[in-house]
């Protein structure tokens, strides 16, 4: 049975291990100013996938990888470490990919706003195609005697 709060718990802590890890032990140029933004483990807690962000073009982000690749090692054996459980899950990093899809968002939004904000502007001028009341009255009956005669 899979305990997911031992396994949630377990993810918190793998996080900050890691994030501490790599400011303190890790010493690789290539490592570019990178966040660890979340921690998944499976509920055998086997595998642990690390997602991260870093800031930087195309280039750091190609280097940022490789160096967490080569310091998987030193990772896997501090998260064993400081976590004390019987199996230490593997690390496999994945780049978040939540910073560029927010900015595609975002871009879309403000397309928005623009075309909302340009139908307000042509909306401040318009007149009615129409009728300013397009809709029909109730007709209003005459007092007509000759249709009371039966």
């Amino acid at each position: 049975m899979v305990d997911v709060a031992r396994a949630r718990k377990l993810a918190d802590r793998i996080k900050v291990v890691v994030a501490e890890t790599l400011e303190t032990r890790v010493k690789d140029p290539r490592l570019g100013f990178v966040t660890i933004t979340d921690v998944r483990i499976t509920g055998d807690l086997q595998q642990a996938s690390v997602f991260y962000t870093v800031l930087g073009d195309e280039t750091q982000k190609a280097e940022t990888a490789d160096a967490l690749e080569s310091a998987k090692g030193v990772l896997r054996s501090e998260v064993g470490k400081q976590t004390g459980v019987r199996h230490t899950p593997s690390l496999t990093f994945f780049a978040d990919a939540v910073p560029e899809n927010a900015a595609h968002i975002e871009d879309l939004l403000a397309k928005v706003a623009a075309a909302d904000a340009e139908v307000h502007r042509v909306a401040a001028g318009a007149t009615y195609a129409g009728d300013a009341d397009p809709y029909r009255a109730p007709r209003v009956e005459a007092d007509d005697d000759s249709s009371d005669q039966s």
